[in-house]
């Protein structure tokens, strides 16, 4: 049986001063999310693996969450934060110590206040010192940023992207346009993968279903093929709106009729080889 793999999460150590981003709307999420209880959540829902994402724009969490995946064989990989764009990158690569498990980097994009943030000449510079380095870039964006995102992969297309949370449609307005040209436009360059989580935060939630996240899934399906999807749950993000057994029992029933080898592919066969988990 092919492995499960979470190919997005999140742990902290909540204060209100790191996490800022974490509103009053939001007070489940403030308290801390450790390695322990995130495995006690794969446990539930049958995961075999994790990928640890950065929660806050700081070197310190990044070599935090080395040193969390160092000692837990449950997070198999990390996507940290490093400030690329002030350039030597193999001078801020040493300075995390051990990096095994460091498989890629993300900026929080869809915060900057240009919209054009993901073309300026110093991001650019920065993203292309990955080159070598066997990290991938995970793209986090509104969807309006896709367009950008589409002229941004074109400049790079030896760097191997991920793109997350399918670029948080307009679910709860039930808008599939512009979203899906725009992804599929994405889509169309070959070095881009794509995450299936985030939905559920994006949908109503208090009432949101499979049959209201289908039209999005199905879009990312005919986009990307099921080779370059990964599923992931964004816990504990996710608890806002779901449940993370609920989550992935959501998206297997999504998958429930497709071929058991591009079911493994979405669950975690692709999430291993991107990673390189």
């Amino acid at each position: 049986m092919a492995e499960t793999i979470d190919s997005h999460q999140h742990l902290w150590r909540y204060t209100s001063e790191d996490y800022g981003w974490i509103g009053p709307q939001m007070q489940q999420l403030k308290r801390d999310f450790l390695p322990e209880d995130l495995e006690r959540e794969m446990a539930a829902a049958q995961v075999d693996g994790a990928v640890a994402v950065q929660a806050r724009q700081s070197v310190e969490e990044t070599r935090w969450l080395l040193d969390l995946a160092a000692q837990s064989l449950a997070i198999r990989g990390v996507v940290g934060w490093l400030p690329i764009v002030q350039g030597d990158l193999p001078s801020q690569l040493s300075e995390l110590g051990d990096t095994a498990k460091l498989k890629g980097l993300r900026h929080v994009i869809q915060d900057e206040p240009d919209d054009d943030f993901i073309l300026r000449e110093d991001f650019n510079l920065g993203i292309a010192s990955l080159l070598g380095t066997g990290l991938v870039y995970d793209i986090l964006i509104h969807e309006r940023h896709l367009p950008q995102a589409a002229r941004f992969v074109a400049l790079h297309p030896r760097q191997t992207f991920v793109l997350d949370h399918l670029a948080k449609p307009k679910i709860t307005a039930a808008e599939i346009e512009p979203w899906r040209t725009n992804l599929f436009a994405l889509a169309a360059q070959p070095n881009v993968f794509c995450k299936l989580s985030g939905l559920v935060t994006e949908g109503d939630w208090e009432a949101w279903t499979l049959e209201s996240l289908r039209p999005y899934l199905d879009a990312a399906l005919a986009a990307f093929g099921p080779e370059r999807l990964m599923a992931g749950s964004d816990w504990p993000v996710c608890l806002l709106a779901s449940g993370y057994s609920r989550w992935w029992e959501t998206l297997r029933g999504w998958m429930s009729s497709f071929k058991v080898r591009h079911q493994e592919m979405i669950l975690g066969e692709t999430a291993k080889s991107v990673y390189r988990l």
